[in-house]
């Protein structure tokens, strides 16, 4: 049951001396259970629903108090950015745990968990270990991050549709594969949607250059042309296909094949939505000044990372992508050390990528001193692997970002100033 107004009063003061309150929330998927500590007691406790009501229920209990209280809440995906959103739509700060983090905070000897008693650890711990508050992005990192992971989820499907479409293929027309170099082009798909049994090859030559011109996205030129329907009434008579044109999978064959169009559009719609939302943040020119950045690289970096003001120092950049290293020594055992791979796995992949584009792009000139760094390694490394010294080369890209990031931010503010 929530506390009357009056009673909220009267637990923030007395004698006329203002009290430090802390709101406890644990966060399930539709409701909240919540926690007011007053001075280290909880004083209040009840649940709410993520909807109007419940978050107009949760103002209320907020703006009973003459200063804002701590807020501690866990993150825990999707359903902890309603009660993010409402939080921020009214200015109120708040400090969001990492569930790692919380759980080794919250871990007791004997624990007895549930969302009632998760919500008053919370509110109580923080009176002792006085967390510091989240730093609140601008709400076009966020709907970047939303972009790239759809983007990344385009890519997965595009995988699964490429490796289905290989499996029909083989049923149906396996020669087709080798009609261009390679089997990722709109084109090729397009032909396949087009041309999904060997026997539709045999046609006259006239009529397969006529269909394949007429379906295309992009016009062949007329000597290429002849020279693909050759090359397809060739691998038509030669393929000796294990199921009849009537067959169903040939029906199969032409869904994924246009399934990978639409995707690769969509990808494509994607990445040019993301330039343009990044083409006016700070971050958008000091990472595509770096040696063998693409547009891609770019943008995925800027979604993936967010604002780099949130991390006071590099090594908790490194922290949040997962390259921290951790050491697990033993009397006289002592480790080399190896990175966590807590963090965020989609920033490391561009990441480590992005090392490999930078050595490329130095072999034409574009020196900089983290290639210096990372051939300088290779050649008086042991190990034949390079593994580890592009993680250490990725520490320090991170560390060049972070530096030029907020120091070049910095020096602008100054000038804006003065």
């Amino acid at each position: 049951m929530v506390m009357a107004a009056s009673d909220c009063f009267n637990q923030l003061f007395f004698g006329g001396a203002l009290m430090h309150a802390v709101i406890g929330i644990d966060v399930s998927k539709a409701t909240s259970q919540v926690a007011v500590a007053v001075d280290g007691k909880v004083v209040q406790n009840f649940k709410i629903t993520h909807d109007v009501f419940g978050f107009n229920q949760l103002n209320s209990v907020i703006m009973q108090f003459n200063t804002f209280p701590d807020i501690v809440f866990e993150a825990t995906g999707v359903y902890s950015r309603r009660l993010k959103t409402f939080l921020e739509a009214h200015n109120y700060p708040y400090t969001y745990l990492n569930p790692l983090t919380a759980k080794k905070q919250l871990d007791q000897l004997r624990p007895n968990k549930n969302d009632l008693n998760d919500a008053k650890h919370l509110a109580e711990t923080q009176f002792i270990l006085k967390r510091a508050k989240s730093y609140v992005q601008n709400p076009i990192y966020i709907e970047l991050q939303d972009m790239s992971r759809f983007y990344q989820q385009l890519n997965h499907d595009i995988v699964s549709a490429k490796n289905r479409l290989h499996r029909l293929l083989q049923l149906t027309f396996p020669e087709i594969e080798t009609l261009f170099s390679t089997t990722d082009s709109q084109q090729y798909w397009e032909i396949v949607s087009l041309i999904p049994h060997a026997t539709m090859a045999k046609h006259s030559r006239q009529t397969l250059s006529d269909t394949i011109q007429s379906s295309v996205s992009r016009q062949i030129g007329v000597a290429r042309l002849t020279r693909l329907v050759d090359k397809l009434v060739a691998l038509g008579s030669l393929s000796a296909p294990a199921v009849a044109v009537a067959s169903y999978n040939v029906t199969e064959v032409r869904y994924y094949a246009q399934r990978l169009i639409a995707l690769s559009q969509s990808k494509a719609n994607v990445l040019a939505t993301m330039v343009d939302q990044t083409k006016d943040l700070p971050e958008y020119d000091i990472y595509q000044s770096i040696p063998g950045f693409s547009d891609k690289t770019v943008v995925s970096l800027i979604a993936e990372l967010g604002d780099l003001h949130r991390f006071a120092t590099s090594n908790k950049l490194n922290a949040f992508v997962g390259i921290d290293l951790r050491f697990n020594d033993s009397g006289d055992y002592k480790s080399s050390g190896f990175i966590t791979k807590r963090g965020n796995t989609i920033a490391r992949k561009v990441l480590f990528k992005a090392i490999s584009n930078i050595a490329s792009t130095a072999t034409y000139g574009h020196q900089n001193h983290i290639n210096d760094w990372y051939q300088k390694k290779k050649q008086s490394s042991m190990s034949k692997g390079t593994k580890k010294i592009a993680i250490g080369a990725m520490s320090r890209l991170l560390r060049t970002m972070h530096y030029r990031t907020i120091t070049i931010q910095r020096q602008s503010a100054r000038i804006v100033h003065l």
